[in-house]
């Protein structure tokens, strides 16, 4: 940065001088650093593309070859913070994070302009819409609003929602810890507690009062309800957070509709929601430049924040008095942070576009604060503040009402393989789309409301839709995963192989026959393609011969010929009972004959020459036509929940064996019989 930016100016005289021979060189410079964060920002996008796309199991170049496509999702301090608030963990792909806090609290909240490819998207979209637009309507266009605040609590409601199990792991832990110990984390609590309502309610006595009266109300509802089960958490900032927003978008919308040019068609269930939640983000900027990123964006909050006491910032390098109050600064601004009077340093995010369209160049990036006058933080109402903090610590226990995660779970709802358990899974989930795009088989999608509100859009497995079901030796998913909700397996420990022999294989859920639909069971048609697929050995399916006389299989001898019996009765279907299903059964007194058929006519059937007729029936006898049926069984000690049976079932729609989560091994109170207290 030029020493040119924020050097004051004495009087007119040296503004003239100034402005005569200095301002051609620093309009210059400014344009440059325009230029620049343009192709920062090209390049931040182009780079996340880039990595979606070669999120991408494959021998192709362009798919996955080590690159780090998680790289962004670890910069974004948002996932990180609630992570550890959720977990009380943090995953260590996740202090890449620490690298934009560190900058943002140096150079100020430069991530929304200069990085973030859902911030590039909306301010291009943004520049697209209000060209040919008048000054004076651009300038109206980018006055700060006070909804603006609204992004802040739903930062404060997510970060609270993710912080519950925080409170219920102090609540059972501390009294277990020595009494200085529980004495330092408890008073830790309550100055940060109390500090965090100062923010709001800067009368001492009033704070200490609302703090006590929160106090005494937790106490109390802890008298009537076990203490763990008031709080809960769940990690929810990833339907909002930028970043896992924008990869969910192109994962599974975008990249799948660029596929049909391709052979490799993905399919997802309830894309279209997702699409249509991205593309209304994007046409909202038709209406306010930047629309998402001023009012909805929690990351955009929390960079506020943090931005607020930056060391550096934009600011007047002159006094109001300079100023010719034009507010063309304004025209242009990403932030709507009102530049032209007193800048609100939190809604600043260094497009750097004010003071390219200063024409005093009384605009600055400097160390000192604005000598126009500056706001550092947002003025949040204290009810709403309030209310958002509530909202966030209850809310959660409220959604659980249903009983989804616990004893109302739904066995269709099935989670890939290394996933958490349910509550640990759901407080660390970011429902960013990672594993669904890694899939090799398709298998992965994000979740519709079965799983309950908090599990909208997180991975589940649906075995009808792909190439196949979970393969043995694939473990990408478990790999991708930035938050470790899957957490890393190995083959070996998937497959229960080596050290994890006596564990046995890792199970995702138990298939089940379902007899009114399957051919052997329900419509006596031979069939044994889940049995034929199932890639466990020894085999989870196996069958039981069963021998079952066709629909109207009863037919008198006319003649013998050989093999071939000439039969009286409804015609047979010309050449089908060849397949090797099919037999003419004969008794003679208890005993049963049956000789396979090798082909047949509409009025006779040949035997195998190899079962000739030996006991043969007599002329004008009856003998019946029968299907010998190899019907399914399960051996749930040995099915794993791979599900490649039930996409390989040739019953169309509902298919007649599938896989639910039952046994799963990742919930052992899932066990396939009910346990009895």
């Amino acid at each position: 940065m030029e020493l040119l930016w924020t050097l004051p100016l004495q009087n007119s005289e040296d503004s003239n001088l100034y402005g005569a021979h200095c301002a051609p060189r620093l309009a210059s410079h400014l344009m440059r650093i325009v230029t620049v964060r343009r192709i920062t920002q090209v390049f931040f996008l182009l780079l996340f593309i880039w990595f979606c796309v070669v999120t991408t199991i494959g021998v192709a170049w362009w798919q996955l070859r080590g690159w780090p496509v998680n790289w962004l999702l670890q910069l974004d301090p948002l996932v990180a913070v609630a992570t550890m608030l959720s977990t009380q963990s943090l995953y260590w792909g996740l202090l890449w994070a620490l690298v934009t806090v560190v900058l943002t609290i140096i150079l100020g909240r430069f991530f929304c302009s200069w990085v973030c490819p859902f911030g590039t998207i909306h301010h291009f979209i943004g520049y697209l819409a209000r060209r040919g637009k008048s000054v004076s309507a651009r300038i109206a266009l980018n006055k700060f609003h006070p909804a603006q605040h609204i992004k802040y609590y739903l930062l404060i409601f997510l970060l609270t929602a993710a912080a519950g199990s925080l409170l219920s792991n102090l609540l059972r832990v501390v009294p277990e810890k020595p009494v200085l110990f529980s004495a330092v984390v408890i008073f830790s609590l309550l100055g940060l507690a109390m500090l965090s309502l100062l923010r709001v309610i800067p009368d001492p006595k009033k704070a200490l009062v609302t703090l006590l009266f929160l106090i005494g109300l937790w106490l109390g509802l802890g008298l009537l309800v076990p203490a763990a089960g008031l709080v809960a958490a769940s990690l929810q900032t990833g339907l909002l957070d930028p970043i896992p927003l924008v990869h969910r978008s192109i994962n599974l919308t975008l990249l799948p509709l660029a596929e049909r040019i391709s052979t490799s068609q993905r399919y997802y269930f309830g894309s279209w929601f997702i699409g249509a939640v991205f593309l209304t983000a994007l046409l909202l900027n038709l209406r306010v430049p930047r629309f998402y990123c001023r009012f909805l964006c929690p990351l955009g909050a929390l960079f506020g924040v943090l931005g607020a006491f930056s060391l550096w910032r934009i600011g007047a390098a002159e006094s109001s008095t300079e100023c010719s109050q034009c507010h063309l600064c304004d025209t242009d601004c990403e932030g709507a942070c009102q530049p032209a009077e007193n800048i609100r340093i939190s809604e600043c995010i260094l497009c750097m576009n004010c003071m390219d369209s200063c024409p005093h160049n009384l605009v600055g990036y400097r160390t000192t604060t604005s000598e126009a006058g500056e706001i550092a933080l947002p003025d949040l109402s204290r009810r709403v503040f309030l209310t958002s903090l509530v909202s966030g610590t209850v809310a959660i226990p409220i959604v659980r009402l249903e009983g989804l995660v616990g004893p109302n779970w739904q066995p269709s709802v099935i989670r890939p393989p290394g996933a958490l358990a349910e509550p640990e899974f759901l407080g660390r989930c970011l429902k960013c789309g990672q594993c669904m795009r890694i899939c090799p088989t398709n298998i992965i999608h994000p979740a519709s409301l079965d799983s309950g509100l908090e599990g909208l859009w997180s991975p589940v497995l649906n075995f009808r839709i792909g190439t196949s079901g979970c393969q043995l030796n694939c473990i990408a998913c478990s790999h991708i995963c930035p938050t470790a909700a899957i957490r890393p397996i190995s083959l070996d420990e998937k497959l229960g192989k080596g050290q994890f022999a006596q564990a046995g294989p890792i199970r995702m859920g138990t298939a089940f026959v379902d007899r009114g639909r399957c051919l052997p069971w329900a419509m006596d048609r031979p069939c044994i393609v889940c049995e034929e697929n199932c890639p466990v050995s020894p085999k989870a399916i196996f069958t039981r011969e069963y021998f079952s006389t066709v629909r109207g299989g009863a037919y008198r001898v006319l003649n013998i010929a050989g093999e071939t019996l000439e039969l009286g009765g409804p015609d047979l279907p010309q050449g089908q009972l060849a397949t090797g299903d099919y037999y003419v059964m004969t008794t003679h007194g208890e005993k049963k004959h049956r000789w396979r058929i090798a082909q047949n006519t509409s009025t006779s059937v040949t035997v195998a020459a190899s079962e000739s007729l030996h006991a043969a029936p007599e002329l004008e006898s009856y003998i019946s036509i029968q299907v010998k049926l190899q019907r399914p069984y399960v051996d749930p000690k040995l099915c794993i929940g791979c599900g490649i049976c039930e996409h390989e079932c040739p019953v169309s729609g509902k298919r007649a064996i599938r896989v639910t989560a039952e046994n799963e091994t990742r919930s052992p109170e899932r066990s396939l019989l009910v346990r009895r207290s």
